[in-house]
Order: structure tokens, then C-alpha cells, then sequence
């Protein structure tokens, strides 16, 4: 540990002797918030490239929505629907994957490196030792997958052969899950566009119906590279490298982005020319993403039997409980919003676009933070872990603060840019004070999305996430039917608030893996 470390630890010790309650966390060297020191650095590396990369897809679908506003209303109107109910499938199948193939794959790789170095240094006591604490965190069987794994890699130091490609089981088994589920995705939207839609308020009379079920359908045949490509992400996330989805996502951006005008108004192909665009952009993300994975990792595993189904699954399951809870409140906005007429939902979807774009920045901090939580409590190291928490729970208060000062005078002179329509303008301006002022509540909530990741404490995640919900849904159908286009808005600030409470929750009371944080108060 070189002198920089020191002067960290002993910082990060005196304020564990000054920390009066676990609370304390969130405020711990909080005037060093913005130093980049070694952690400020490591975070910035990850966080950054990760935010601009998670904004890429809905800023194609603002692109999208920028076009379509100047076909009509209606289509504007359609299109969201059908992109709420496309988003909603696409977080149910893949989100519980990209989570736990970040967290696994961050464990396995460093393992295999504590692994390598014990080899290295001559020490002979095991590849990867585990103590109460560890077992704490890790259920049983996943942390005998965990042992199997680095003892597999320490014995025959597959991770360095060939063209040094590592082999981690948790990448082969990410892919397959992901191709699979991306497969069932397409078939049920194709062949329930119909019943979805009506679902979600777009009746059998509805003029918004005909290009709802185009886009959908059309764009449905990119799920399995939608699924494949965020797949990989959470595998790149995994290995710290969020540099490389950002290329691949930018590229596959840009191509929607030229591909849109061309598509919508040379063809003449409106709302089923966007969806064209989305999908080959959705396809070319995930060639190229592969084509860079296939050299750093080894895909094909040696045998079925290294594939961790089990593993993913058990995790999995917890997550898509949550992953249903919190995304379902969005799609039932979307729902009654769409339930209000054509213009109502035109300008929700705007502001919707906008308000989950900017709030994703906070992703990248959230991102950054499960990479390298994962990566400590592995290595058993909490007073990094405490140092990692405080640090991105700040930065992500900042963000916040940020973003609604810019939201609140931009959209203001911005709203134009998606629509020319007076009444839709008028909705979408009484909606801003709600997309700016949420900004520093949804940066938090997301923030401590990743540090509960990070800490593989998805069973809290889960549940505290399902109550949540309840509570949230029940104040979108009794406010959205009293107060209209703003009681969906005040219901939504309302979900925003319980998720960040239920993170401060957690650590603030040191429970599930931050019972340590009680014996240092």
C-alpha cells in the first residue's frame, strides 16, 4: 500500500471514530468529495463512459420521439405507448441479468486475481479463502460456484492461455440466458401486440392503435440483439471496462439517428421507418460488442457443467420480482396517461423521455459503485467499501443538483424541439417543475440500486422494492383519477422518494451486509 493509501485509511479510520450511527456514512469526508484520489479516479473511469453509454439508447428514442412529434400527435402518442410497453419487457427479461452478470462476473474476476497473486507470492494455504463474514454475504451455494471456479482457474491457469483470454462461467451462462429470453421476447410481442396495447389503454377505435401495433411489432425483432448486447454490458461492467459498450453503443446510436430521417421521410415508411432504425442500430450494438468480448474472454465454456444456471437463477428471480415491482409503476403511468386521450400521452412521453435520459446519468455512478463494491467485498476490504459508498452517494446527491438547474431552464426553450403542438406544449411545461426538481431523488434512488448490487444483497433489493411499489401504485390510481395529467406526475415523485428511503434504510440501520458498519460507530 503505498503512501496515498495510508493517508486514505487513516482519513477513512478517524471518521469511522467519529461516526456516531451508521448514518454517518453518507456524510464521511464529504469535503472531499470532488478530490481524485485513487477512488475518486477509479470511479470517474467507470462512472463516466457507463453514463454516456446507458443515455445513448434514450437519446435515440428522444431522436425518435423528436421525429415522429413532427408526423402528428397521434403517432407521437402511439409510439410511446408501445416503447413504455417495449421498455417494460426488455427490463424484465434483461434487467435481473445485466444486474447479477455484473456483480458475478466483478466476483470471479477477483478472485481469479487473488488467486493468481497467492500463486505468485508462493503462498500454498488455498485459492480462495473465505471467512464468517464472506459467508455472510454470499448464499452457500454460490459461494461454493465461487471457490469451484477460482480453484478451476488457479489449477490450470486457463485465464492466461492463448491470447490470454480469461474464462469466466458467468459470461458463457449471461449469453445464453440472454440469446434465449431475447427469442421469447420477440415471439410474445409479435404475436400479442394487440392484447398488450389494449392493455395499456389503446382500444379496438383508437387512432393511435394501427401505428402502435407497427412499431411495436417491427421493433420487437430487435429483441434478441436489445438482450445479447445489455448482456454483455453487464459483463464489460463486470470487468470494470465500460469504455467498450460506450463505443458500441455510440456507433449503433449515431446509425438510428441518420437511418431516422432517412427511413421516416424519404421512404415514407413514418412510425415503421423508426422502428426499421432501431432495430439495425439494436443489431450492430451487439456485433460489435461481441467481436471485442470474443477477444478478451473465452465465450464457449469447457463443458455444460461450467454453466451457472442455478446460480443466476436463484439471484435472478429475486431481481425480476423487483425489476417487475419498479417497472410496472412506470408502464401503469404510461397506461393511464394513454387512458387521458392521444394528447395527454404525447406530452408524457416527452417528458418521461427526458426524465429518465437524464436520471440515467446517475446509472453510471450507480454502475461504477456495484463494480467496485463487488470487487471489495470479495476481498473482504470494508473500509474501502464504506469509502466507495460515501463517495458515489455524493456524487450522485451533486449530479442531482445539477440536473434540476439545467432541466428547469432548458426544457423551458427545449420542448419545442419535440413538438409544434400548442396543447401538447401546455402539458409538458406544467410537467417540468416535476422532471427537474425529482432530479436529485432519482439520482439517489439509482445510486443505491447499484451499492445494494454491489453488497449481493438482492434479496433486500427485491422485496423493500415490491413494497414499494404497492404503495406507489396505489397513489397512481387514486391521483392520476383526482388530479389527471399531474396526479401521475406527484405519484411518480412519490415512488421516486420511497426507492431512495428504502437505500438510506439499509445502510442507515447497518443491516444485511452492513452489519460491520455497527462496530464501527
Amino acid at each position: 500500500m503505498d503512501s496515498s493509501d495510508d493517508s486514505a485509511t487513516a482519513s477513512l479510520m478517524s471518521g469511522e471514530q467519529r461516526t456516531s450511527s451508521p448514518l454517518g456514512v453518507f456524510f464521511k469526508d464529504a469535503r472531499q468529495a470532488f478530490r481524485l484520489d485513487e477512488l475518486g479516479v477509479e470511479i470517474a473511469g467507470i462512472a463516466f463512459p457507463a453514463a454516456l453509454a446507458l443515455m445513448a439508447d434514450p437519446i435515440a428514442s428522444l431522436v425518435d420521439t423528436a421525429f415522429i412529434g413532427h408526423i402528428g400527435p397521434t403517432e407521437l402518442a402511439a409510439v410511446g405507448v408501445s416503447i413504455a410497453v417495449f421498455n417494460q419487457a426488455s427490463r424484465i427479461t434483461i434487467f435481473p441479468l445485466v444486474s447479477v452478470t455484473t456483480s458475478f462476473v466483478a466476483e470471479e474476476d477477483a478472485a481469479s486475481k487473488m488467486a493468481s497473486e497467492e500463486l505468485e507470492s508462493g503462498e500454498h494455504g488455498g485459492p480462495f479463502s473465505v471467512d464468517s463474514e464472506m459467508k455472510e454475504l454470499i448464499p452457500h451455494d454460490d459461494l461454493d460456484k465461487a471457490v469451484y471456479s477460482s480453484s478451476f482457474e488457479s489449477e490450470t491457469n486457463v485465464h492466461k492461455f492463448e491470447n490470454e483470454r480469461k474464462h469466466i462461467p458467468s459470461v458463457s451462462t449471461a449469453l445464453v440466458v440472454g440469446g434465449v429470453l431475447g427469442l421469447v421476447q420477440t415471439l410474445v410481442l409479435v404475436f400479442g401486440a394487440k392484447p398488450v396495447l389494449h392493455f395499456m389503454g389503446v382500444g379496438p377505435d383508437s387512432p393511435m392503435l394501427n401505428p402502435a401495433c407497427q412499431y411495436l411489432m417491427l421493433r420487437s425483432l430487435g429483441a434478441p440483439a436489445v438482450l445479447l448486447s445489455l448482456a454483455m454490458q453487464g459483463v464489460f461492467r463486470g470487468l470494470k471496462d465500460t469504455k467498450t459498450p460506450l463505443y458500441a453503443t455510440v456507433a449503433g446510436d449515431a446509425t438510428n439517428i441518420v437511418l431516422d430521417p432517412i427511413f421516416i421521410f424519404v421512404f415514407h415508411l413514418g412510425v415503421s421507418g423508426a422502428a426499421i432504425a432501431h432495430v439495425i442500430s439494436q443489431y450492430l450494438i451487439a456485433l460489435i460488442l461481441l467481436s471485442r468480448l470474443l477477444r478478451h474472454v473465452d465465450v464457449l465454456p469447457p463443458s455444460l457443467k461450467d454453466l451457472q444456471f442455478g446460480r443466476f437463477l436463484k439471484n435472478g428471480f429475486l431481481l425480476l420480482a423487483r425489476v417487475i415491482a419498479a417497472t410496472f409503476c412506470v408502464t401503469l403511468a404510461a397506461s393511464m396517461a394513454a387512458r387521458q386521450g392521444s394528447i395527454p400521452m404525447a406530452a408524457f412521453q416527452i417528458c418521461l423521455q427526458i426524465w429518465l435520459a437524464t436520471s440515467l446519468l446517475a446509472d453510471g455512478l450507480a454502475v461504477a459503485g456495484q463494480a467496485i463494491l463487488a470487487s471489495s467485498f470479495a476481498s473482504r476490504d470494508h473500509s474501502r467499501a464504506t469509502a466507495v459508498a460515501s463517495r458515489v452517494l455524493q456524487w450522485g446527491m451533486i449530479l442531482g443538483l445539477f440536473l434540476c438547474t439545467v432541466l428547469g431552464v432548458g426544457l423551458h426553450f427545449g420542448s419545442r424541439l419535440f413538438t409544434k403542438d400548442a396543447d401538447v406544449l401546455h402539458l409538458i411545461h406544467i410537467g417540468i417543475p416535476f422532471v427537474a426538481l425529482t432530479q436529485p431523488i432519482n439520482a439517489l434512488a439509482f445510486v443505491f440500486d447499484g451499492i445494494n448490487y454491489g453488497a449481493s444483497d438482492f434479496a433486500y433489493a427485491a422485496y423493500s422494492m415490491v413494497l414499494v411499489a404497492i404503495i406507489s401504485i396505489i397513489c397512481l390510481l387514486i391521483l392520476s383519477v383526482s388530479y389527471g395529467f399531474i396526479g401521475i406526475w406527484v405519484a411518480l415523485t412519490i415512488y421516486m422518494s420511497l426507492r431512495m428511503f428504502a437505500g438510506f434504510w439499509r445502510i442507515g440501520t447497518a443491516r444485511g451486509p452492513w452489519t460491520f458498519l455497527r462496530r464501527l460507530s
